[in-house]
């Protein structure tokens, strides 16, 4: 369910913007237009959100500019702590992409970014089968992270990344669980949704879900 990475995050809360902001040289490309994913997504969510791997509250400030209600999910408790300083009125959880409380109210969109690749693919898919009982039909997913286009794409972006001597990000990549958009693709349509593609930089794609009504 992507808890075997909650150490890494309580560790990382503490210099976790600066990282996003470029300043790891390892990451830099990673996290190339952070601002303008994090914008993005917001914008193409709709009604009240349920945002997963909250973090430090990022996105969450974006969409509450914007007017959205927000239900926020983090299962770090370092992180919790960063962001509900930020908004004591957030109603934030302890949770992760699968085990989540019962929310008040009804959800409109799901959003997350840098985070979906925290589950393998059979958790990505047990994870979209939940949402899509979660969300009416044209209810929105909306995901940004890190993905390959296919397997030969992927192992043209290990290779590039061990040439660049980034031993940290190449761990990363190999050891987390980075899919295909062949495999997203799959997942999404076989659990009601169409989907779509845009690439956001090097590594970054938004993935955008619509549920399909079947009548």
């Amino acid at each position: 369910m992507g808890r075997e990475f909650i150490p890494l995050f309580d560790d990382w809360a503490e210099f976790y913007e600066e990282t996003v902001s470029g300043q790891d040289a390892e990451y830099k490309e990673v996290f190339e237009h952070y601002d303008k994913i994090l914008q993005t997504v917001a914008s193409k969510a709709k009604g009240t959100v349920l945002e997963f791997g909250v973090g430090t509250g990022n996105l969450t400030e974006k969409l509450i500019a914007l007017g959205r209600v927000v239900y926020g999910i983090e299962p770090s408790k370092a992180m919790r702590k960063k962001t509900k300083a930020r908004f004591m009125d957030l109603q934030l959880y302890d949770g992760d992409f699968i085990n989540f409380p019962v929310l008040p109210g009804k959800v409109d969109s799901i959003v997350s970014t840098y985070a979906f690749h925290h589950l393998t693919d059979e958790e990505k898919d047990w994870a979209i089968n939940l949402y899509s009982k979660l969300l009416d039909d044209n209810g929105k997913i909306i995901f940004a992270d890190t993905a390959y286009v296919n397997d030969l794409d992927r192992q043209e972006r290990h290779r590039i990344v061990k040439d660049k001597g980034f031993a940290n990000l190449l761990s990363d990549l190999q050891t987390e669980y980075y899919t295909t958009l062949e495999v997203l693709e799959k997942l999404f349509e076989k659990n009601g949704f169409q989907v779509t593609f845009e690439k956001m930089n090097s590594y970054v794609w938004l993935m955008e879900a619509v549920k399909v009504n079947k009548n």
